[in-house]
């Protein structure tokens, strides 16, 4: 759900501000909220040169580089297909897996799983792209974040495993910098011309999807592992997708339906064991 809010929240978002500036604030807020908790909790930050560089490629791959593409991407296609366009990681995931992690090969079952998974996205994105509402640059870009999103989560899994409060907390912290370097141009606004909805929408992006959903990834790759991270973006499209239908009248189709239950067989199928 937090994952899969973060496209209907861009959405509202990108009324009022850039591409960049929802990228900029997004992080700046998400690393607040994580540096808040890293307090509550007594987390000491101050970690050795080689962790920062570690953080730093979480902080490009798995931060700035998908936000820019989707923020830029939902400026030409609804929310609801940025969503769906996202369970294209976990079947990239598990090909890379199969290649850099030795613990992680392709076996029947995920090779089945896959199948299905990727029937449930071809259920849902071609009726959905035929529709005319979605613009193939905007798809195309989203796709490649949904790519970069699988390239940081098997680098996470090769690299040493963190705190998940100190990781979440620093990546945020550096990706926010490294925004705020590249486009300076973000900070000229005047916060009494936001609207509420933009605001507020803003504000819950990097609470929620930025900065809480950060402290989650580093939880679960630490304890399940690329692969396992990697399914919940099977479930992202459809939550993506219901809310945008739900709150902003996006268009709902019974393929989505029959995708659901395509998705969700190939997430169960593709955790057995051979």
């Amino acid at each position: 759900m937090i994952w899969g809010s973060s496209f209907l929240l861009t959405d509202r978002s990108l009324l009022f501000f850039t591409p960049e500036q929802v990228v900029t604030y997004r992080l700046t807020i998400g690393a607040l909220s994580m540096l808040v908790i890293s307090i509550i909790y007594s987390k000491r930050l101050l970690v050795s040169i080689r962790t920062w560089f570690h953080f730093s490629i979480y902080a490009v791959i798995g931060n700035i580089l998908p936000y820019l593409l989707i923020s830029v991407g939902q400026t030409s296609i609804t929310s609801g297909m940025a969503g769906l366009l996202m369970a294209v990681m976990p079947l990239v995931t598990i090909v890379l897996a199969h290649f850099f992690l030795p613990d992680d090969k392709l076996n029947i079952f995920k090779i089945f799983g896959f199948i299905l998974g990727i029937s449930g996205v071809i259920f849902i994105l071609a009726p959905s792209i035929t529709n005319g509402s979605n613009s193939t640059f905007g798809i195309f870009l989203v796709l490649a974040a949904a790519c970069s999103y699988s390239v940081n989560t098997i680098i996470a899994a090769k690299l040493t495993s963190y705190d998940p409060i100190v990781s979440s907390t620093c990546v945020l912290i550096l990706a926010s910098l490294i925004s705020f370097i590249i486009w300076p141009e973000t900070l000229q606004f005047t916060f009494s011309d936001i609207p509420l909805l933009s605001g507020s929408s803003i504000v819950l992006l990097g609470i929620l999807p930025t900065g809480i959903a950060a402290y989650i990834y580093f939880i679960i790759i630490n304890s399940a592992g690329a692969t396992f991270l990697s399914n919940i973006n099977y479930l992202i499209p459809v939550v993506a997708f219901f809310l945008g239908a739900l709150l902003l009248g996006e268009e709902l189709l019974i393929q989505n339906i029959i995708a659901l239950i395509f998705i969700i067989s190939g997430i169960f199928i593709s955790r057995k064991n051979s």
